[in-house]
């Protein structure tokens, strides 16, 4: 039948066409909920379209403070993970020393390792140093678990890249500095931008890490769980559609910026 043979012959697009959709959906669910003007304090049935939440997304109390408190330390987490995660990947991929393949899977165990087990982990070793839980527990906490996946991304990056563009510019009497800031960097620079923006979206979005390390510091994913124990209000899917449609431009704003550049280096 012709049906069958279309369906054969696209059967990789529709497969991928069905995940995509599957992962969008809840993003889809919590969209069209931000819109919703629920009767009692529980936002799951739709009632009524309304743009109050729109309006006043901060209308909660303590939501945007817990806001603003994940966004500060997804930024530090993001900036200390980062400078390390990128030094790390360079020591690991350019020196040979004792010890590198034990270090370097010993960078990559906390991805490996349940979050729970980590963050009980973290908290005895806290409470033994007698530390203060709460926001600098919290970002180191974070930065540790984020330097695995920024090791990840900017070990990748560094592998690929031709050792011959840094001994031309050499060749050109190029200093060190001068060779890193005008050669390696820029090359190194796409897998140290995917890392850190992991480790943004990481550290934002953390849990039990930072619900066992917070003492009495309350973020963003901690507001929203408690929250859903009392009724969850519209403004919660206001933060979130405002979040996935910065992301989204994100994406497309750099899709648009390579496919620019890949035109214009066409002869």
């Amino acid at each position: 039948m012709p049906v069958l043979r279309w369906i054969r012959r696209n059967l990789i697009v529709i497969a991928g066409l069905l995940t995509l959709a599957y992962m969008i959906l809840p993003n889809v669910v919590v969209m069209v909920f931000s819109f919703n003007k629920p009767n009692g304090r529980f936002n799951y049935a739709w009632q009524q379209f309304s743009l109050d939440a729109w309006k006043d997304p901060c209308g909660v109390a303590d939501l945007c403070g817990s806001l603003s408190l994940s966004l500060q330390i997804a930024f530090w987490a993001t900036l200390g993970a980062t400078a390390l995660g990128t030094a790390v990947a360079f020591a690991l991929v350019r020196y040979r020393f004792r010890a590198r393949g034990a270090i370097s899977s010993l960078i990559f165990l906390p991805m490996a390792m349940p979050e729970v087990v980590m963050a009980a982990s973290l908290l005895t070793l806290f409470l033994n140093m007698g530390a203060q839980l709460g926001f600098w527990t919290v970002l180191i906490a974070h930065i540790m678990f984020c330097l695995s996946f920024v090791v990840t991304a900017v070990k990748a990056r560094v592998m690929s890249m031709d050792p011959r563009l840094e001994e031309a510019a050499r060749d050109l009497y190029a200093g060190p500095v001068q060779t890193f800031v005008r050669v390696t960097l820029p090359i190194a620079a796409p897998g140290i931008a995917a890392g850190a923006l992991l480790a943004f979206a990481l550290s934002f979005d953390d849990f039990i890490i930072t619900n066992f390390n917070a003492g009495s510091t309350v973020t963003f994913p901690m507001f929203v769980w408690g929250s859903a124990q009392r009724g969850t209000p519209v403004q919660i899917n206001v933060i979130g559609t405002a979040m996935f449609i910065i992301a989204v431009t994100m994406v497309l704003v750099g899709q648009v910026i390579a496919s620019r550049r890949k035109n214009n280096a066409r002869p």
